[in-house]
């Protein structure tokens, strides 16, 4: 085997260096979708939002809400590109990052349209192994949970609370794989979230995943063109917002 020529390879700092980004660019929250639709969405909330990168087709923007410097950027939609992304927000000193993403659920009772808030993960993808071993254990942090959790049910959202499979083979989701995850007891699956939490993890950097329900795999329900789903994402994103409100008001002492 040939030896490398040079002794370090590339790193997330090298990244942020790549697309010019700085610690102070970010704001005190980063919003992380996936698709670049879901980023416009939150985007149109933030008050003069700047472009601070665009890479490919991602995109990052900071702009201010209801006072507080937010940054947004579509973060990937598979476990690979998630990576990359992660890691340039962790490199950048991310302070608190929320994932904002669909899932498919688990279980027969999860309907098209609710919410999961992903409290650990079972890796099925390709990338966490190269940061972990499989006995590591990845977790969202325990408050930023609790938080969305209880403000999407004041919003009347239906929420569930659980371990989320994320696996690079959608179309391997076979009754074998998916009972596997079952018995894990994951209930719900994506592509993004075991990425995603673990790198933060790692970084030390306070992060959490809350997911639209876009369809049940157990049952075979599609509802990627349900309207409940669609409602769910705005849902979503509200709630995402309304942490960030509750956040600074409760350090503002008001």
């Amino acid at each position: 085997m040939q030896n490398m020529r040079k002794e370090v390879h590339m790193t997330g700092k090298d990244l942020m260096g790549m697309v010019q980004l700085r610690p102070e660019d970010l704001g005190q929250y980063a919003l992380v979708p996936g698709p670049k639709e879901r980023l416009d969405a939150i985007t149109k909330k933030l008050e003069n939002p700047i472009k601070n990168f665009s890479f490919m087709e991602y995109n990052m923007y900071t702009g201010i809400f209801n006072g507080t410097k937010v940054t947004a950027i579509n973060g990937g939609r598979f476990a690979a590109d998630t990576g990359i992304t992660t890691e340039i927000l962790c490199n950048a000193q991310a302070k608190v990052m929320i994932r904002l993403g669909s899932c498919g659920a688990l279980r027969e009772d999860m309907k098209v349209g609710d919410l999961v808030v992903v409290d650990s993960t079972f890796s099925g993808e390709g990338v966490t192994p190269y940061y972990v071993d499989k006995n590591f254990k990845t977790t969202s942090c325990k408050d930023l949970s609790a938080e969305l959790v209880a403000i999407a049910r004041k919003g009347g959202s239906t929420v569930h609370v659980g371990k989320c499979w994320s696996t690079d083979a959608i179309l391997r989701e076979t009754r074998e794989n998916v009972g596997k995850a079952v018995a894990e007891g994951a209930i719900a699956v994506d592509m993004v979230s075991s990425v995603f939490l673990t790198i933060c993890q790692l970084y030390k950097i306070p992060a959490a995943v809350i997911l639209a329900v876009s369809d049940n795999v157990i049952t075979g329900e599609m509802g990627f063109l349900n309207t409940d789903y669609y409602m769910a994402e705005g849902a979503m994103i509200n709630v995402a917002f309304n942490l960030i409100k509750e956040r600074e008001a409760a350090k503002a002492g008001v």
